[in-house]
């Protein structure tokens, strides 16, 4: 099926007369703001400062889990034996708890996840028969939005509740633009605002960590997921880059190619033996390869800049939460490295300001 897909894009891109599909698609998904060469940048930046930090978190799980060899399903269990964290219970409790945390960050931010509790535009919790998936839905008669997820009562939920929280915050505050597609940010910048308010509401999630041990857990668990996260997103951006730009490869080259990349951006931590075929055939997981190529990376610059407004935030957070509000408010009527700006933060994958970026948590996640 791949196979086919890559003749027929490439073919779009000849027809189109572009020399291949990775430039043709730079285009169609209207990248002004950035080049190719960024996107390199950003899988340099991300494989030298990012990928020592996961590997340095994966050696302690193993560690922890006083592990000779250490297997990919290790990956997945808790390194302390401890039971699943439960921030909350029902999908009330999910909402009440996130307008305490956000009223605590700024009352503005309560206010908005208040009005929608209070005009249903909250679906919480999971039921027989309920679509899957999570997202926040802007509706432009009444501009204010609909959350809708499938909550269990798990950690990820409570996460995945602040992230959606953050795009409503941002449809609020671009509510009173004139035109609809005024308020149509790119990824780059829509999931700045719901990335940055997952580690900004993370200072404040006493509501649903009452113990502190919990709360430190919970902070732990984020890091690690915000750093292992993007390696993977480096890793299917540079499969993708070369798969398109060498149209005519074979299937096993494209498997050698995969398992260079796994090698580039893993951590050579965990033991693969027997598993070759299930590595080298990983790269099937993103849906995202199939159905949108080349729309993924957006979330890893996201990343690093929610990075970057969180470190602004804890040195001033005043400052930083009317930058992050200016910013939201002005929808997609500025470039993204003007909207980054405004946010007070930079658009930046050079390796020096990466490295700022990985240092910084380092230093939060070793005060943990």
């Amino acid at each position: 099926m791949y196979d086919e897909l890559i003749a027929l894009r490439h073919q779009v891109a000849l027809n189109t007369g572009f020399a291949n599909y990775r430039d043709y698609k730079h285009e169609e998904l209207g990248r002004f703001d950035y080049s190719v060469q960024d996107c390199h940048n950003f899988q340099d930046a991300i494989q030298q400062h990012i990928v020592p930090l996961v590997k340095q978190n994966e050696q302690a799980r193993k560690d922890a889990l006083k592990l000779d060899v250490y297997r990919p399903w290790d990956k997945e269990v808790d390194a302390e034996g401890k039971e699943p964290l439960k921030p909350f219970t029902t999908g009330e409790d999910l909402a009440t708890k996130t307008i305490e945390c956000f009223n605590t960050i700024d009352p503005y931010f309560g206010e908005c996840i208040t009005i929608m509790q209070n005009i249903k535009r909250l679906d919480l919790e999971s039921r027989i028969g309920k679509a899957p998936g999570g997202y926040n839905y802007p509706l432009m008669e009444t501009d204010v939005p609909f959350i809708f997820m499938n909550a269990v009562g798990l950690h990820r939920d409570m996460v995945t509740m602040v992230h959606e929280g953050g795009h409503a915050v941002h449809a609020f505050l671009a509510a009173d633009l004139e035109l609809t597609e005024f308020k149509s940010t790119p990824s780059e910048v829509a999931e700045l605002a719901s990335m940055s308010m997952e580690l900004i509401s993370m200072e404040h999630w006493e509501p649903f960590f009452p113990n502190p041990e919990d709360y430190k857990r919970a902070k732990k668990e984020q890091l690690n997921d915000v750093l292992k996260g993007l390696p993977w997103i480096a890793s299917i951006d540079k499969f993708q880059h070369w798969i398109y730009t060498n149209p005519k490869h074979t299937l096993e080259e494209r498997y050698a190619y995969w398992m260079q990349i796994s090698k580039d951006f893993g951590t050579g931590v965990v033991d693969y033996t027997g598993l070759e075929s299930n590595l080298q055939r990983s790269w099937q997981a993103q849906l995202h390869l199939y159905e949108v190529p080349f729309y993924y990376i957006e979330y890893g610059m996201a990343q690093l800049g929610a990075i970057a407004m969180w470190r602004s935030y804890k040195q001033n957070p005043k400052q930083a939460l009317a930058n992050y509000k200016k910013a939201l408010s002005l929808g997609y009527m500025k470039t993204i490295p003007q909207l980054y700006e405004a946010a007070g933060i930079k658009f930046d994958f050079s390796p020096a300001y990466v490295k700022e970026l990985a240092d910084f948590v380092k230093s939060e996640y070793e005060k943990l």
